[in-house]
């Protein structure tokens, strides 16, 4: 299978949405800070994006990494970034994938300090990066920008936060089955009873959002087709019995 999540299917059929993911109990709040210089005049907006710098990005190609100094942050224009953590064993746990609209690089703004996490292209990707010298000049001529800042910086907040208290009361099945509940919300599409998830997804990426491993999730896919919940190919991933991962969502609460 692929390394990377497969691009947003292009069948008429298919739900044409580009949404953030990371671990949660619902989809809601999942693209929450994706807009957030929406409430810019355009003119700032091209203001700000003039003063950045634009990178393009190949899939696999690193944006920051962990323990690099803070020197900015990057606005997402187009494509997909992975930001994860490496353990000291150096296993990794999938934090989210940003989409356009979004920045990263946070906490940090302004410089110093270290980064805490990576970020990782997963398709082709372009970003304007926004030195810290460049944000500090910025918010002085631009209170409204400020403004906005803070406000994505909350919306990080409450996703890790989600994601910390998925990772904290959820069982491991739980997030499991709380995870391709989410995908089928996102990505699914009706097909003769079942929820048809075109947008595949690795089951080592499965792992790194659910902080399991891939054989864990091997094993737990495969007697979810055993019983009937779901079932995997290359192209996709259908959701047969959506009542029953439900139930274990509920029933392990």
């Amino acid at each position: 299978m692929s390394p990377a999540l497969a691009t947003l299917p292009t069948s008429p059929r298919a739900p044409l949405i580009v949404s953030a993911l990371f671990l949660s109990e619902s989809i809601e709040g999942l693209d929450e800070g994706a807009g957030f210089l929406d409430a810019l005049p355009p003119a700032d907006i091209t203001r700000l994006r003039a003063a950045g710098r634009t990178l393009s990005l190949r899939p696999g190609q690193s944006v920051f990494r962990q323990g690099e100094l803070h020197g900015g942050i990057f606005l997402i224009e187009t494509g997909r970034v992975r930001v994860f953590y490496t353990g000291p064993s150096g296993r990794q746990i999938t934090l989210a994938y940003w989409t356009p609209g979004h920045f990263i690089g946070g906490p940090s703004l302004t410089g110093g300090g270290v980064h805490q996490w990576s970020g990782e292209a997963i398709e082709p990707c372009t970003v304007t990066v926004l030195s810290a010298a460049t944000l500090r000049q910025l918010i002085r001529q631009m209170p409204d920008f400020a403004l906005c800042l803070i406000e994505a910086l909350e919306a990080k907040g409450r996703c890790y936060t989600a994601m910390a208290q998925m990772l904290g009361t959820r069982s491991v099945i739980e997030r499991l089955a709380q995870l391709l509940l989410n995908l089928g919300d996102l990505y699914g599409r009706d097909e003769a009873g079942a929820r048809v998830i075109e947008r595949r997804i690795t089951h080592d990426e499965i792992a790194a959002l659910i902080g399991s491993t891939r054989q864990w999730v091997t094993m737990m896919l495969k007697r979810f087709q055993a019983d009937g919940i779901v079932a995997v190919d290359k192209a996709s991933i259908r959701i047969l019995r959506a009542e029953r991962l439900t139930e274990i969502v509920q029933a392990m609460s």
